[in-house]
């Protein structure tokens, strides 16, 4: 048997079994196509129903969101209020907790100012007795007897002198009062003086009021779960989780430089080829060095309620609170002086070894040792500062960790919108697929397909012109085709 003759037999065996795999199919093309439409018809119902199962999803996480926002918002408002409460009573006791006493000074001082001057402008006081003398020797004539004459003049001398003597009285009688007047000018001025702090105490007072005032709508429509009230929540909390995020690496910024000056020291206290799995020991020691830095600012700050991560650590009583703090700060500042000493040493290692180096160099020691120091206090000062400032690490740390729930619910909504989108294009794509796979179907089948065409082709025609023929109308059928058009 030659090659042609073998590929030519296998050519036939596998013509044959085409053709009878589309015989096949031609046969079972209604069956088929019934399958196809009913697979892609299944599938999209599938996909729409998991559409529809993660935009309720979505809905309820939104919703849920939602909630979490506004008890979280209001929460942190009813705390503010809280705080403006006790801001607005220190306020109140501060600047108000004298008034009543003050105003009786100020009321006493001036009814006493007030009497002083009305005093002061009394008019002047009548020879007591001589009303009647005087009316009695007015009524003597002018032309009277010559011995009453000197009578009369002696009697004129006495009213002038003792009219003189009254308004001299009168006189100094006013000076002393105007002076008293002017002697209580400073007391006046006081008095002004005091008016204008408790014109500035209750401005203080009116000022801290709209400030609880604002707190307390803010607070209100928190608790009424307004839309605006939900929006400003939501913008809040994405800024807030930006702002702490970039606060905390910067945070982890510090912690990494802070790693790195005590690392190399650490290394002469542990050992230099002790390792831990893949990781070296000097390393871990560092590590857990700064993180019980972190621990303590931690509970320092929780202490001092600054922050509010740890319940149970604001729930103490104030003394043990105290006690807590007074603990942490100490280990802290231990702990920020241990690593002042391992700065100092640092750079005791690095010079000893650039002395080394240099020896081996053949070059001697280098005597350029001036400015050592100012490299030494400066990583012995960053050994000792970086702690306390990681302490502050707190406040972004919750700010963080609250806004983070509400970012991560919007993410995780926006995720499922997507997929729920996803899923319903997937599920047109069925319903437009089931035609195509049947177009498909037909083209691998063409050749039977075109056979049968061409066989019952003109059969199908006759059909179609008898089908399309005009059937003869009725007058009864055209009757009650009138009849129900006039009733309708």
């Amino acid at each position: 048997m030659t090659v042609a003759e073998l590929f030519g037999g296998e050519l036939m065996n596998t013509l044959a079994l085409i053709a009878i795999a589309v015989a096949a199919l031609y046969f079972a093309r209604a069956p088929m196509r019934g399958l196809i439409s009913s697979m892609c018809r299944a599938l999209a119902q599938g996909l729409r129903f998991a559409s529809q199962s993660l935009v309720d999803a979505r809905t309820n996480l939104t919703a849920r969101n939602r909630e979490v926002l506004l008890a979280a918002g209001r929460d942190a408002a009813a705390r503010m209020v809280e705080r403006e409460f006790e801001r607005f009573g220190d306020t109140v006791q501060r600047d108000l907790g004298q008034y009543p006493s003050l105003h009786q000074a100020l009321a006493e001082r001036a009814s006493n100012l007030d009497d002083d001057y009305a005093k002061s402008t009394a008019t002047a006081p009548s020879p007591p007795g001589w009303a009647e003398a005087v009316e009695a020797v007015a009524a003597v004539p002018a032309k009277a007897d010559p011995v009453l004459r000197p009578v009369l003049e002696s009697i004129h001398g006495s009213f002038k002198e003792a009219a003189d003597e009254a308004s001299e009285d009168y006189r100094k009688d006013c000076r002393t009062r105007h002076k008293h007047l002017n002697e209580m000018a400073p007391s006046w001025r006081e008095a002004l003086k005091l008016l204008g702090e408790v014109k500035t105490r209750l401005e203080t007072t009116n000022s801290r009021a709209a400030s609880v005032d604002q707190h307390m709508k803010k607070y209100e429509e928190i608790s009424a779960g307004t839309d605006r009230a939900a929006a400003a929540l939501q913008s809040s909390a994405l800024v807030q989780f930006f702002v702490a995020g970039l606060v905390l690496v910067v945070a982890a910024g510090g912690a990494v430089v802070n790693f790195h000056l005590i690392a190399r020291p650490m290394s002469e206290m542990v050992g230099g080829n002790a390792f831990v799995g893949s990781f070296r020991m000097a390393d871990i020691a560092a590590l857990v060095i700064i993180l019980v830095e972190l621990s303590m600012g931690l509970f320092v700050m929780e202490c001092l309620r600054i922050t509010n991560l740890f319940p149970a650590v604001s729930a103490l009583p104030d003394h043990v609170r105290r006690r807590l703090a007074m603990v942490a700060f100490g280990l802290l500042f231990s702990l920020a002086c241990v690593e002042a000493g391992l700065a100092y040493m640092r750079e005791l290692l690095l010079q000893d070894e650039l002395a080394t180096t240099a020896l081996l160099r053949g070059d001697g020691i280098a005597a350029q040792t001036s400015f050592l120091w100012i490299t030494t206090a400066a990583q012995m000062g960053m050994g000792f500062i970086l702690p306390f400032a990681l302490t502050f690490v707190g406040i972004p740390l919750e700010t963080f960790v609250h806004s983070m729930r509400a970012v991560l619910g919007w993410a995780a909504a926006g995720v499922l919108l997507t997929a729920s989108f996803a899923l319903k294009l997937l599920a047109r794509g069925f319903d437009e697929g089931a035609e195509v796979l049947t177009q498909l179907y037909d083209v691998v089948i063409f050749a039977p397909l075109w056979v049968e065409k061409r066989l019952t082709g003109e059969d199908s025609g006759k059909a179609k012109t008898r089908r399309e023929a005009p059937q003869p109308v009725g007058a009864k059928a055209l009757m009650k085709d009138v009849e129900e058009r006039l009733a309708s």
